[in-house]
């Protein structure tokens, strides 16, 4: 079995090298557009395989899809960084280029594979793929809640100083500053949350989980990548194990929660075929005014998107 990653940068390399070490695949193909980067990072994983006893074999390809034929998964983290004075139409222009290209090469060469988009803006990159791929949307889903509820689950450890192995949580909605994340749904080993921490300390982690990103950047200057690599690997391992994981991710709504027609994080059950379920919670008032106000967003920008691919046309 074989599994591909496009873009051999931090969060790219990173991937590659976690699912290496997992031990689930035969293959891991790495590729780039830089020549030489991705082969370098593929032999330095390879490299490691005596030391960490995987037997996954990873190689790597400048640019060269043909390697990357009959993929099962393939995980897109493609794209440029928000640069200074580059607006957001600007980055969705870009990164949309970039990832229409990769989802054109993809299919191409494993017109079977299921596709975990990593590239940002999380959520209209996924939509640009399963635009550009014309599959089904259960093989199409972006990479974000577990992320996010990675970020939420470490900060509660932090102010419960407990082990991060026994806290479950839950959130919804777009990556970035409108996620909702769910203190109703967030347990530690089966103790509602709500039960351990008072009201104005739940919600300053919701504040930081909502920020962990940026708050990365501002101590590197760029943004993180082991967590987000070691996510994209984790959802790969559910999708090649057939484990039926229930994870939140990025995924195209229709009908589920009100909304129709729009990419949105939400719990999933991941299994071999991807998307194998959307699961719906009940939500109360106040949490599915957050969920609108998150989809509103994400909605806006996928707005620019199409009005994009409207004047190329």
């Amino acid at each position: 079995m074989k599994v591909t990653v496009v873009g051999a940068g931090n969060v790219g390399a990173t991937c590659a090298n976690v699912i290496a070490q997992k031990d689930i695949v035969n293959k891991v193909v790495l590729v780039d557009i830089k020549e030489g980067t991705s082969e370098g990072k593929a032999l330095d994983v390879w490299e490691a395989a005596p030391i960490n006893e995987y037997s996954t074999r990873v190689v790597g390809s400048t640019n060269d899809y043909t390697q990357t034929k009959d993929s099962e998964v393939v995980v897109i983290t493609s794209g440029l960084p928000r640069k200074p004075g580059m607006s957001r139409d600007d980055l969705i222009a870009t990164n949309a280029g970039i990832v229409r290209s990769v989802t054109e090469s993809v299919i191409k060469h494993s017109p079977n594979a299921k596709i975990i988009v990593v590239s940002n803006p999380l959520d209209v990159m996924t939509y640009c793929a399963y635009l550009t791929a014309k599959v089904d949307s259960k093989r199409v889903f972006g990479m974000a809640g577990i992320l996010d509820t990675a970020r939420y689950r470490a900060f509660i450890a932090d102010a419960l100083n407990c082990s991060p192995k026994d806290i479950q949580g839950m959130l919804l909605g777009g990556h970035g500053d409108t996620m909702v994340p769910l203190p109703r749904y967030t347990t530690v080993a089966g103790i509602p949350l709500t039960e351990l921490l008072p009201k104005e300390k739940i919600d300053a982690i919701i504040e930081r989980t909502k920020n962990g990103g940026g708050e990365i950047v501002n101590l590197l200057g760029t943004s993180a990548w082991y967590a987000p690599g070691a996510a994209a690997a984790q959802m790969v391992e559910a999708i090649v194990k057939n484990e039926n994981r229930i994870y939140p991710c990025c995924a195209l709504l229709n009908g589920e929660y009100g909304y129709k027609g729009i990419y949105l994080g939400v719990p999933v059950m991941l299994g071999k075929n991807g998307i194998e379920k959307i699961i719906e919670l009940k939500l109360d008032a106040a949490e599915k005014a957050l969920l609108d106000s998150s989809a509103n967003a994400v909605r806006q920008v996928m707005d620019v998107l199409d009005k994009q691919l409207v004047a190329v046309k």
